[in-house]
């Protein structure tokens, strides 16, 4: 099966995968435009002037100043970024991001399950000087600056979720139980949801019963289980379709589906459209 093209960052010398560069010179006067792909990194586009377009899992984001894009390794993006944008483009794998302590492992999670986050132009200031720094760190490199880095990364995410509007971001009033919770199950959905696509079985990976679990999801996003598996299912169907040629009884199997005929009827259900139907219409 053709599999999406998926891009790495491509150096080896520097400190476990991570990259930060300055935006204007990275388009050197051009327009960036660049075609449907994934990452096996997390990236996150900061832009204190922008103009374009970032359509990131087939949702549409206009780039406009303060915006902060967020994606994770997985997701599929096309990003068309005019001429005249400033700002920075960051790229570090999940090992970079040292994972040694758990708070920085729900941190991060926490500020990737928002893909665009927009900000005022105080905040904006505030959150971008620290990538000021974390630029100057990658530049210089002295004694230590890779724990810099790491820590400077932490304060940004974590002023990124102070701000976000999502109404799932965790604040002191919201129950941070069902939250977590729930961010464990969205990670367990994007990683199994191709052989595990029953509410039972995530029940016993998070040790919870199916009542409960449909609690949680009921409660932080006001949908069933079922329905954020059969939404991550639609979701890496698209994926597949939009980029690559893979025929449909191939993206099928893929999916965990041994009969094409329902994984159709299953796909037209919740878009409207048969699998052909879709790609014709919006590749």
């Amino acid at each position: 099966m053709e599999k999406i093209p998926v891009r790495q960052i491509k150096e080896p010398d520097f400190i476990e995968s991570f990259t930060i560069r300055n935006i204007e010179t990275l388009l050197s006067g051009k327009d960036m435009m660049e075609e449907l792909h994934r990452h096996n990194f997390f990236l996150v586009l900061a832009l204190k002037k922008g103009l374009g377009e970032h359509i990131i899992d087939f949702t549409s984001y206009t780039i406009n100043d303060y915006s902060v894009f967020f994606m994770r390794p997985g997701q599929v993006h096309q990003l068309t970024l005019k001429e005249g944008s400033s700002g920075y483009l960051m790229q570090f794998n999940a090992n970079f991001y040292s994972f040694r302590e758990e708070e920085a492992n729900k941190i991060l999670r926490k500020v990737s399950n928002k893909n665009c986050c927009r900000l005022n132009s105080d905040r904006f200031r505030k959150a971008f000087s620290v990538l000021d720094y974390i630029f100057q760190e990658y530049t210089e490199k002295q004694q230590e600056y890779k724990e810099v880095i790491i820590a400077n990364l932490k304060i940004f995410f974590i002023e990124l979720i102070r701000q976000s509007k999502n109404p799932n971001a965790l604040s002191k009033d919201e129950n941070s139980y069902s939250q977590e919770r729930l961010e464990d199950l969205l990670e367990l959905l994007r990683t199994h949801v191709t052989t595990h696509k029953q509410v039972a079985q995530y029940a016993d990976m998070l040790h919870l019963t199916s009542y409960q679990l449909n609690a949680i999801t009921k409660e932080t996003l006001g949908k069933t289980c079922s329905q954020l598996i059969n939404e991550q299912l639609v979701l890496e169907a698209k994926r597949h379709l939009l980029a690559t040629s893979s025929r449909v009884i191939q993206i099928a199997y893929n999916l965990g589906y041994e009969d094409v005929s329902y994984f159709i009827r299953f796909f037209k259900k919740h878009t409207g459209y048969s699998p052909e139907a879709f790609r014709q219409n919006f590749r």
